[in-house]
């Protein structure tokens, strides 16, 4: 049998009303009241009605979140802390694969409008135009996850890509190296790819050390063929360097992985540092020495700051999240 809510009213012996405003956490009645209808719902085991809750409170519970590749483990996390909080706020994620593709983003964006989500949470990603105009008209919030918009001031949690990069490079430099290679994502990326080499090459210029642009290669992504691909390209190219600064923890797989077939022994004939800290890193032989971005703490600072925007209207700060060090195996100290 499916109960209503006037069936939990008359159980609990209080009006509806009371009862759509203990749901709708709306306050006006006792704590001996709540525990009454509290039980009731338990006892009758009553679903409340998603829609017409909607139509009371103008919300859907429910947020979009677009993602270029949910399959991989740096997407796998930061959903997982939006969807942490979502589900602690009593709110439901619809999560939406994009492919960098923006046929498919801009049908999700549809699909999204119509289901009429609360809010939108845009991750990894360059905002563009059509993107925007498509999310202003649902007049909803968006928060930015791993990326930034220039054009667009919206509220963004990223970790600073430059100043990691400088940190994951000035790490190998304390270690003993000077001859440092790179292997970028796509230089033409100006969210995660140029602030990297930048970060890059800062490290080196603060230390002294001249910038010999044959150290660094870019490849097209930051998947583990992209990685797989380019050292040798980097060790054709440069034959003498020591250490490696590989711009994702796939990438700086897919280099290990090459080295392997190489006859190149990690860490003893060269060092590896990668960028992100995936569970993927405590996996590699050896464990994978890396640049930590908080995945999971940035989805869900991301969720707590829409949700905010959503129940008070109000623009929230973006936030710059903290970066660290994670040392394992595969970065040797030179003499």
């Amino acid at each position: 049998m499916t109960y209503t809510i006037k069936d939990v009213a008359k159980k609990a012996n209080v009006s509806i009303a009371t009862v759509s405003r203990v749901l709708n956490n709306q306050g006006g009645y006792s704590p001996k009241t709540k525990e009454k209808v509290l039980s009731a719902i338990k006892e009758l085991g009553y679903q409340p009605n998603a829609l017409a809750r909607g139509l009371i409170n103008k919300r859907t519970e429910t947020i979009g979140i677009l993602i270029p590749k949910v399959s991989n483990m740096f997407a796998a996390k930061i959903v997982h802390g939006v969807e942490n909080v979502a589900h602690q706020r009593g709110s439901s994620a619809i999560v939406c694969n994009t492919d960098s593709n923006g046929e498919k983003t801009m049908k999700y964006l549809q699909v999204l409008h119509e289901k009429r989500i609360d809010g939108v949470i845009f991750v990894s990603e360059i905002l563009k135009k059509e993107y925007y105009e498509a999310i202003s008209s649902m007049n909803i919030p968006i928060v930015l996850v791993s990326t930034e918009s220039y054009r667009y001031q919206l509220p963004y949690v990223k970790v600073d890509d430059r100043r990691a990069a400088y940190t994951a490079v000035e790490y190998l430099i304390n270690k003993g190296h000077r001859k440092i290679g790179m292997i970028s994502g796509n230089k033409y990326d100006l969210i995660a790819g140029q602030p990297r080499i930048d970060g890059y090459k800062e490290a080196l210029v603060s230390n002294n050390i001249p910038v010999n642009e044959k150290y660094i290669v870019s490849a097209k992504g930051f998947g583990f063929k992209d990685g797989f691909e380019n050292l040798p390209r980097l060790l054709h190219a440069a034959p003498d360097i020591t250490a490696v600064f590989v711009a994702s923890d796939e990438m700086a797989i897919g280099a290990i992985s090459a080295a392997y077939n190489m006859g190149i022994k990690i860490p003893d004939n060269l060092s590896v540092i990668g960028y992100d800290n995936l569970p993927l890193a405590e996996m590699s032989i050896p464990p994978l020495t890396t640049v930590e971005q908080p995945l999971e703490q940035m989805g869900e600072t991301a969720a707590n700051m829409l949700f905010t925007m959503i129940e008070t209207g109000e623009t929230i700060e973006s936030r710059i999240m903290p970066h660290k060090i994670i040392e394992r195996a595969t970065v040797k100290a030179l003499n």
